[in-house]
């Protein structure tokens, strides 16, 4: 059987359609959680905090400098950990809706494989 052939049989038949429809879920449902966490979990961490801003905190290691007429000259190096912070806790929170969804998933299903009498 030629590669092309067996390609096209393996496309067709479904896994790569079920892949692309995951994946594109997937970064749908990304997206719908970042703007989650930006919106409304970061800003009640904020002001919890006393208005801390995760995403502007900051290690500068070399400042940013400027010609006389204001043009960036070198660009400011910094370590954003405040992102890393945000960043981590957007993957906690997708990870714990996931599991719900799967445990949801999984209690659905135990539902409807009990035999009826």
């Amino acid at each position: 059987m030629g590669m092309i052939k067996e390609f096209k049989e393996f496309a067709v038949r479904g896994n790569l359609i079920e892949l692309a429809v995951a994946f594109v879920m997937g970064l749908a449902f990304g997206k719908v959680t970042t703007a989650f966490i930006d919106g409304i979990i970061m800003p009640i961490v904020g002001k919890i905090t006393s208005g801390v801003d995760f995403k502007s905190m900051k290690v500068v290691l070399t400042q940013a400098t400027y010609d006389t007429a204001g043009n960036i000259i070198t660009a400011e190096t910094a370590i954003r950990y405040g992102e890393f912070i945000t960043v981590i806790i957007d993957f906690i929170l997708v990870a714990w809706f996931m599991f719900l969804l799967v445990k949801f998933a999984n209690k659905f299903a135990k539902k409807e494989e009990k035999p009826q009498e």
